[in-house]
């Protein structure tokens, strides 16, 4: 069964802007000549890795909200210059917009069981998949969805 990570994305205030964010990471590594993929650099490395790449997805909360996840592609432990354990999470450049869902802040991240990750908004969630995101959020903080 897949694992899931959860992380805040400081700085960013919608999925919009974080798509923006990736692809400009991924046009800065084409252009210094490096593999054209996305990944995020933490201090902590998952202990869980074999489930995390069954599968799992890096789950985005953006603005007190799950809003968005990523497809964890692999983890890369490495020990940087400082002697220090890191990892680079890598995942599919393409966001998929979830059900909003209230999550309060903490730090670095978490484990995300796969029966409580929320469900993508796709096309079967019919007019609601069509919705921009700042409307699905202030319906969901409404207790509307």
């Amino acid at each position: 069964m897949p694992l899931h990570l959860i992380k805040l994305s400081v700085g960013t205030d919608s999925i919009r802007d974080l798509e923006e964010w990736i692809a400009g990471r991924v046009a800065a590594k084409v252009k210094a000549g490096e593999k054209p993929e996305h990944t995020h650099r933490t201090r902590m490395v998952p202990k869980r890795v074999a489930e995390l790449r069954d599968g799992g997805s890096m789950y985005w909360v953006i603005k007190g909200q799950i809003s968005a996840r990523q497809k964890i592609i692999d983890i890369r432990p490495f020990t940087d210059d400082q002697g220090i354990s890191r990892c680079f999470i890598v995942m599919e450049p393409d966001l998929i917009p979830v059900m909003p869902r209230s999550c309060r802040p903490f730090q670095g991240w978490r484990y995300l069981v796969d029966h409580e990750k929320p469900a993508d908004v796709t096309a079967g969630f019919g007019e609601l998949a069509e919705m921009p995101e700042e409307l699905r959020r202030e319906l969901r903080e409404l207790g509307l969805l």
